[in-house]
């Protein structure tokens, strides 16, 4: 198959790495794949996959609504699927979602598919989810199928007469479990945590997730108080980049436990943070169902996760974490100091973390059950939409002589 995924953005964050890692996986085995992202992206991470798949950067494609920009996005977009002629047009994230759905439709792309790893009208005013939702049921007429990282986002997706039941696949972003199910401590342990070398480890609370308002950090930051009034040795661990970092460095730079808190932005290998960790935390406000919450498992720590769509489809409070009210960021500060304070208690989570089936979140799962959805979604187009032995020679014989368009 010929594959184009569509990105909003490619920065460290959840729904880029579940889609890169589909990308790679596809390019393995002998697929073409090409990935679009928009103007805001992480040079280093773009670069990373660049030897594996081709990418092309949309300069057009912004995260805010701009129509003149978007209506551009949409023509470069529609030139380059008619120019690359793909099987499937797979997008991601809300803006890319949209634009990228139109211009597979005007470019004729028989298999045009969904990724929902967020849904941009929930927790959000009257006036945005009234155009959010517009828009996503303008471009489910001609979505053949929605990828759904979780139970919830079907449900909620099938609730709002976005697409049909039938059409709804929920796969959950897989990563490679065992690298943090036998994660060690990251080398000099203390250089993160500002101890002095061969000091004991303080207790450790870590925040892993990308730096945007809707994560709240800055709230948590500012109910951190309450932790450090009990356990005054306390470390907050902050890791992610983003584009709320200045507010992030303001709200730690104001905060009377300045010193308690360590800011150490994107870190390479997650896995080793987890496994330093007492307990993990995340405060989100809006999300599909995250990665990270299935990483804390998969490294066995006890973990604070704010109520979200899907959440208990995989935490269950006081068996294997500890579910606080998406609205009260406190009610999450106060659950982790009193698991730092009650080793019991905080053990039991940690077993129960590590008790937990996550086996659906394997990496090799979540890329064969999306292999299989393109697959259907192709059977199921119409006869003259469809791949053609014919066109398949041709692709050939273009790679052969190293022609364009292949």
């Amino acid at each position: 198959m010929k594959i184009v995924h569509v990105l909003t953005r490619l920065l460290r964050a959840g729904s880029e790495e579940n889609t890169l890692a589909c990308c790679l996986a596809q390019a393995r085995h002998g697929h073409e794949v090409l990935l679009v992202h928009g103007e805001e992206y992480d040079p280093s991470l773009r670069l990373s996959v660049a030897g594996a798949l081709r990418v092309v950067t949309l300069g057009k494609l912004i995260n805010s609504i701009s129509p003149s920009r978007d209506i551009s996005a949409f023509g470069q977009l529609t030139r380059l699927m008619r120019d690359w002629q793909p099987d499937i047009v797979h997008t991601h994230q809300s803006k890319a979602g949209i634009v990228g759905r139109l211009a597979a439709r005007e470019a004729h792309i028989p298999g045009i598919v969904h990724g929902v790893h967020i849904l941009p009208f929930v927790h959000v005013g009257t006036a945005q989810r009234l155009i959010f939702l517009a828009a996503e049921r303008l471009a489910a007429r001609f979505t053949r199928a929605y990828i759904d990282v979780s139970q919830a986002m079907r449900d909620i997706c099938i609730s709002n007469h976005l697409g049909r039941p039938d059409q709804h696949h929920v796969v959950h972003s897989g990563f490679d479990l065992a690298r943090f199910a036998n994660a060690k401590w990251p080398q000099e342990p203390h250089l993160l945590l500002g101890t002095g070398a061969g000091e004991p480890k303080p207790p450790v609370v870590l925040m892993l997730a990308a730096l945007e308002p809707r994560k709240r950090h800055v709230e948590f930051i500012e109910a951190f108080g309450q932790v450090v009034d009990r356990i005054p040795n306390v470390r907050l661990l902050v890791a992610g980049e983003g584009s709320a970092r200045a507010a992030v460095e303001s709200a730690i730079e104001r905060s009377p436990f300045a010193n308690n808190v360590r800011m150490i932005g994107h870190h390479r290998e997650p896995e080793r943070l987890i496994s330093l960790a007492d307990v993990c935390v995340l405060t989100s406000m809006r999300e599909g169902l995250p990665r990270v919450m299935m990483q804390y498992l998969a490294g066995g720590r006890a973990s604070v996760i704010s109520h979200l769509p899907g959440v208990e489809e995989v935490v269950k409070h006081g068996v294997n974490g500890i579910v606080t009210p998406s609205e009260d960021v406190g009610a999450a500060a106060a659950a982790v100091a009193d698991l730092l304070e009650n080793q019991h208690h905080r053990a039991r989570l940690a077993d129960g973390a590590k008790l937990t089936d996550l086996s659906s979140w394997g990496l090799d799962s979540m890329c064969e059950r999306v292999e299989l959805i393109y697959q259907s979604v192709l059977e199921s187009a119409p006869a003259a939409a469809r791949p053609t032995e014919a066109r398949i020679r041709d692709r050939l014989a273009k790679q052969t002589m190293g022609l364009p368009g292949f």
